[in-house]
């Protein structure tokens, strides 16, 4: 047996929301929240706030977190000058990182300069795949380049074998007519599946597939039909796993609505290769709106032990 866990965060206009939380499933329907629904950890360096965060188990066991470094309650108001395009083009260039053996304790928070980033605006939403071909880890975000005028986005990647040093940074995925953000990929019989979201021309999710991690991609066209189904330029931040029966639930992001009705909604698959994917709200239940996370697959003694989880104000 195993159990489920969603590192996320939550859309509020405080400090609090923009932080490290939890959430667990033993079945991956019915979700409960860590800690009383308190941050499991905070961010108090770069930006102080961390979005669009990720979750990754090695080779060896351990637990890495990357999250984008940027915080809309402090930054927004203040450096930021209401602007996303600003945060786009004058955002943080490193992103932050955790790591644990046992989901319970953790590391002291880092702060990771990939080389190269300073040819791009802020690195939004990072991603992490194990590559089997060359037995390291590819992390992969999006981000704008800083020479350009305009604001377009491709997803870009570096490999490391130890989340501690890191490769140049190069390009994964450039969409010839739009930009692509929130880029999360999987595995599935030996081939690579890329889900972004696109800006346009369609405005929602995309499916790609590789036969190499670091592609090329080409469009699964069956996903197209799937995405169909919901209303363009309202969902974003991807995330999937597999379930026992083989069958893949996918999670979409819905923002298109004000910040207290914000958070994910479930789709089942059959495969990724099929594409073809369902929506299924009346099988799921969530305690409060998720925002832009990860789900992992973890053992059933994690679970128990992040079930009884409580961390005092003074741990912080």
């Amino acid at each position: 047996m195993a159990a489920y866990l969603f590192v996320h965060f939550k859309e509020k206009r405080t400090p609090d929301g923009e932080q490290v939380y939890f959430g667990i499933s033993k079945d991956g329907f019915k979700w409960s929240p860590v800690n009383d629904g308190q941050p499991v950890l905070w961010s108090y360096f770069g930006d102080k706030g961390v979005r669009d965060l990720s979750i990754n188990r090695t080779q060896s066991g351990e637990y890495v977190i990357l999250a984008t470094d940027l915080s809309l309650a402090y930054g927004m108001l203040n450096q930021y000058h209401h602007s996303w395009a600003e945060i786009s083009k004058n955002g943080s260039q490193q992103l932050v990182q955790w790591r644990s053996k046992d989901l319970i304790h953790w590391s002291k928070q880092e702060m990771i300069s990939i080389p190269g980033a300073e040819k791009f605006g802020c690195l939004w939403a990072p991603d992490v795949i194990f590559d089997p071909a060359h037995q390291d880890y590819v992390v992969n975000w999006s981000s704008p380049l800083k020479q350009e005028s305009g604001d377009t986005k491709a997803i870009y990647y570096s490999r490391t074998k130890d989340f501690k040093t890191y490769t140049e940074a190069q390009l994964l995925y450039q969409k010839p007519d739009s930009s692509v953000i929130d880029s999360a990929m999987y595995e599935e019989n030996g081939q690579f599946y890329l889900f972004v979201k696109s800006d346009k021309n369609p405005e929602t999710i995309i499916l790609l597939q590789s036969d190499h991690v670091t592609g090329p991609f080409s469009r699964v066209n069956a996903f197209d039909d799937s995405m169909k189904q919901i209303a363009a330029g309202k969902y974003e931040a991807p995330t999937a796993f597999q379930l026992p029966d083989g069958k893949w639930t996918l999670f979409l992001d819905f923002y298109g609505t004000g910040a207290e009705g914000q958070g994910y909604v479930p789709f089942v698959g059959s495969s990724l290769a099929a594409g073809k994917f369902e929506r299924s709200d009346q099988a799921f239940s969530f305690p409060y709106g998720f925002k832009h996370g990860t789900i992992i697959q973890i053992p059933d003694d994690a679970y128990t032990h992040l079930n009884n989880y409580r961390k005092a104000p003074s741990e912080y």
